[in-house]
């Protein structure tokens, strides 16, 4: 299923657990939780995880401005949300990336016609020196500019050969990021080698702490005061998915912790994520079972649906983390399938224990 996403341009995902108990959890603290002998891809791991928490910094800088500062909220053609933070993140990680690996292109979200048009290079530039490491010149709007049509679709061709590249989706779930509240945001990086991803990262800046013992009424009035301030997901081929707190700088912090899917085998006591843009009464399971957002009361023929993240990365990270229990996705006639939406999911539900396909129809 992760080749098909990543080189058809129509499919439907369904994510499910693999038998895995929530139970199984290994604590390490190292600066991978894995020797660098049994991971291929180490050092494009370690790279990963650096810009990747740089990027989560630079979210959270410009957010702590968005509903104060004019011109930090955008939209483009299609009507979907984007932000500086967006094209930010997607010219810091394709500038620090091309300083380490010059050799492998990006494939990302965002192009600079937008920033071009609108004359907002200068506050995506600001952003970006912010969080960016330290370069031999000060960087210039061109430099931001370039970096982001590094990773744009005129950027690259690909032949008929499995090719390796980053995939990139700088902000997944932009709407959550323009919330105040409790709706999740991720930024997610992945390495695809000939045609196989291979490592992943996601940053959720504003992840809180397993919220899976709580009550509905406990989440909604203690949100603000829940610890934790955020989390980094990491998965390579092989060595499994772990994540690890952020700290106030956004850099991780305390032990690696080993991530699996939840186990549950009955329907009704599994824990549901769906697209915001689709309902429950839309899918097959709708004949058998209602769906409730309250975890409190649950009945024989409900299923929990769960709220509070609005991307599909979002989506996978829930699940990969054991949080959620499934996450399906109904795929619409003529609707695209994009690689950066699902491909650093993709690995890290499987690395957990998870499996991804196409649901029966």
């Amino acid at each position: 299923m992760a080749m098909d996403i990543l080189r058809s341009p129509v499919s439907a995902v369904r994510l499910f657990n693999g038998g895995a108990t929530r139970s199984r959890r290994f604590n390490v603290r190292a600066t991978l939780p894995f020797p660098q002998q049994n991971a291929k891809h180490y050092k494009e791991l370690q790279a990963a995880i650096d810009v990747v928490q740089r990027a989560c910094r630079l979210c959270l800088n410009v957010k702590s401005s968005l509903f104060s500062t004019d011109g930090k909220v955008l939209e483009k053609n299609d009507q979907t949300p984007v932000t500086v933070a967006d094209f930010g993140v997607q010219a810091l990680i394709s500038f620090e990336l091309n300083k380490l690996f010059p050799s492998i292109p990006l494939v990302a979200e965002e192009d600079s016609a937008f920033l071009r048009t609108r004359n907002l290079a200068g506050t995506v530039l600001d952003a970006v020196t912010d969080t960016a490491s330290s370069t031999c010149k000060p960087l210039t709007q061109d430099d931001v500019l370039e970096a982001i049509d590094r990773g744009g679709k005129d950027a690259f061709v690909f032949g008929s050969k499995p090719a390796t590249y980053w995939v990139l989706d700088p902000i997944d779930g932009t709407r959550g990021f323009l919330k105040a509240g409790k709706a999740l945001y991720v930024v997610g990086l992945a390495l695809v080698v000939e045609g196989e991803i291979v490592i992943g990262v996601m940053g959720c800046p504003n992840w809180k702490e397993d919220l899976s013992e709580k009550s509905s009424v406990e989440i909604e009035e203690g949100w603000d005061s829940l610890g934790g301030s955020g989390t980094v997901m990491i998965a390579h081929k092989g060595c499994g998915t772990w994540m690890k707190s952020l700290n106030s700088q956004l850099k991780s912090s305390g032990v690696w912790t080993r991530c699996f899917v939840d186990g549950s085998d009955i329907i009704h006591k599994a824990r549901f994520c769906i697209p915001d843009s689709q309902t429950w009464e839309s899918l097959p399971l709708t004949s058998l079972f209602n769906a409730t957002s309250n975890a409190d009361n649950v009945g024989s023929n409900q299923i929990l649906l769960l709220g509070a993240c609005c991307g599909s990365l979002c989506k996978y990270l829930m699940v990969a983390s054991g949080r959620a229990s499934i996450f399906i996705l109904r795929a619409k006639e003529k609707t695209i399938i994009k690689a950066w939406d699902h491909a650093v999911g993709i690995i890290c539900v499987h690395e957990a224990g998870g499996k991804t396909g196409k649901a029966a129809t």
